[in-house]
């Protein structure tokens, strides 16, 4: 059975992620579909706004046949890192190619700026430090440091986030060696920091949270923009755990953290560096919302994303050497779920699987998962008071979700 795997957060899946589903499945050829999926926690350092169960269930119902989860330590992570934990996974799996989207949807622009940048490489790493020591953030000091390289229009815009992601997952097959074939379609209308509905029936993930966190929510509709099955998840999680997650929820724990926290055990947490633990506990003593807290310590060298996922490893307590690094890759493949033509493939490859493929988390020991296992506790905190002790336990208890369809 052929398989095509994708990476994704579907934070919710709309309509353009359903568009790259099956752009993804036609470009392969492929009779399966297999996505490896962050967990709670999001690349951009964000709680996802609903568990990472009910996420499966929308890809599921969506097209998807097997999800696998990408572990807390790439997940929350620098694009680089995000990478290459997802293709290691997708090449374990058994994927015969990955496809992305990108703002570019042209893959032989990939090949000519990967070895374009191969070349100047040395000069490229000069002009991206020299940038920075102006005090501007790492993501806007390559795009300046690639354009006093070239004007080509040949090459990618690296100020785009998905042709960034795009670059560093063909890096990674590259680097490890994977025979997966890499493909690319283009992002069909909204942009991925769109804040606003860019078409009738297309919008980003982020212009649709925005909605839904409305004050106005009675009178913001995203139901053109999400399918049926996506709509039906989000209002059955509204009613049963009374809210959907953002870092507001979560901004009573992070102060605490901060404030019976020593700079010196603040240095400990991975990606705090360079005294940035002063400013945060300064600011955390003045600061009413995650939003004001966030506002106090921006700085033009850090961005907003940077410094999302630093309050995410300080919320989780995850410490410098407990994280992924450039050259590692996924140790175990964290079932999800599936549907009966993604049980299918696995049945008939599970011998082939070149890592563990963990279905239950209480036969899995090593210490990588556990990390995994306290991102979804902190993560229950979220919700509702009387809701978050069940949602503590849920990792144990909740087998992979099987979807049967014929």
């Amino acid at each position: 059975m052929n398989a095509v795997g994708i990476v994704v957060e579907y934070n919710p899946f709309h309509n353009g992620h359903a568009f790259h589903l099956n752009a993804s499945k036609k470009a392969a050829d492929a009779e399966v579909v297999i996505a490896v999926m962050s967990g709670n926690f999001l690349q951009r350092g964000e709680p996802a706004l609903v568990s990472k169960w009910y996420r499966t269930r929308m890809a599921l119902l969506n097209g998807v046949d097997i999800v696998f989860e990408l572990p807390y330590r790439f997940a929350v992570q620098k694009a680089e890192i995000f990478a290459n934990g997802a293709i290691s996974i997708l090449d374990a799996a058994g994927c015969n190619a990955v496809c992305f989207g990108s703002e570019s949807g042209n893959l032989s622009s990939f090949i000519e700026t990967i070895e374009f940048l191969t070349i100047q490489k040395n000069q490229f790493e000069e002009n991206i430090q020299r940038f920075i020591e102006t005090g501007i953030s790492y993501p806007k000091a390559v795009s300046h440091a690639f354009h006093q390289l070239t004007n080509s229009e040949s090459y990618l815009d690296l100020s785009k986030p998905n042709n960034i992601l795009g670059i560093e997952y063909i890096k990674a097959i590259k680097k490890q060696k994977s025979s997966l074939k890499a493909l690319t379609v283009a992002r069909k209308n909204a942009d991925y920091h769109d804040q606003h509905f860019a078409s009738e029936t297309i919008a980003s993930a982020t212009s649709i949270r925005k909605a839904i966190f409305s004050k106005k929510q009675d009178q913001v509709s995203i139901d053109q923009f999400v399918p049926i099955p996506t709509k039906q998840l989000l209002l059955d999680y509204l009613l049963k755990y009374e809210g959907f997650h953002q870092w507001e929820n979560y901004w009573n724990y992070l102060q605490f953290r901060l404030l019976q926290t020593s700079p010196e055990e603040l240095r400990e947490i991975y990606e705090v560096e360079e005294g940035l633990e002063n400013r945060l506990l300064a600011a955390a003593l003045i600061s009413g919302s995650f939003h004001e807290f966030m506002e106090k310590i921006k700085t033009k060298r850090y961005t907003w994303t940077r410094l999302q996922r630093l309050c995410v490893h300080i919320l989780t307590n995850t410490k410098k050497g407990q994280m992924a690094g450039p050259d590692d890759k996924a140790t175990y493949l964290r079932l999800l779920g599936m549907t009966s033509k993604g049980k299918e493939y696995l049945n008939k490859r599970k011998k082939d699987l070149s890592l563990p493929l963990v279905s239950k988390l209480s036969s899995y020991k090593e210490k990588e998962i556990q990390l995994d296992l306290k991102a979804a506790r902190i993560y229950s905190l979220g919700a509702a008071n009387h809701i978050a002790k069940e949602s503590m336990y849920q990792e144990f208890k909740q087998p992979p979700i099987l979807i049967e369809k014929g």
